[in-house]
């Protein structure tokens, strides 16, 4: 288990309110939040989160006050450099969004910015 770095992966004021809120709900035994990526998408990847109860060796591991942030070996190279951020438009499309997202190429120039994925021509 590695300990990440800001070099490796931020999370905003806002992500660590409602991470720490999430947080306060949940079964003692969650160990973290696990940041993973997943093919597809316009921009060849696409980021998710999901509680987790097991942290293993080879994860890379952002300790906050109340909680944990797990990302695993393979992911980690998507990542680095990316922050995490917590919008609430206040139209209950209150979500996190990845920012400064490596370019990967793809067709969507727009794809997996700040939305989680998906394309628009908006």
């Amino acid at each position: 288990m590695a300990d990440l770095t800001d070099a490796d992966l931020t999370l905003t004021g806002a992500a660590q309110q409602k991470m720490a809120e999430l947080f306060a709900d949940i079964d003692d035994g969650v160990a973290g939040v696990r940041v993973y990526a997943t093919p597809g998408g316009c921009s060849g990847v696409s980021f998710g989160m999901t509680f987790t109860d097991a942290i293993s060796d080879s994860d890379g591991v952002r300790d906050y006050e109340a909680y944990k942030v797990v990302v695993d070996d393979g992911t980690l190279g998507y990542l680095r450099g990316v922050e995490i951020d917590f919008v609430d438009r206040g139209d209950g499309q209150a979500t996190f969004v990845f920012n400064n997202l490596p370019s990967m190429g793809g067709g969507c120039g727009s794809c997996g910015s700040n939305t989680g994925g998906g394309c628009s021509s908006s």
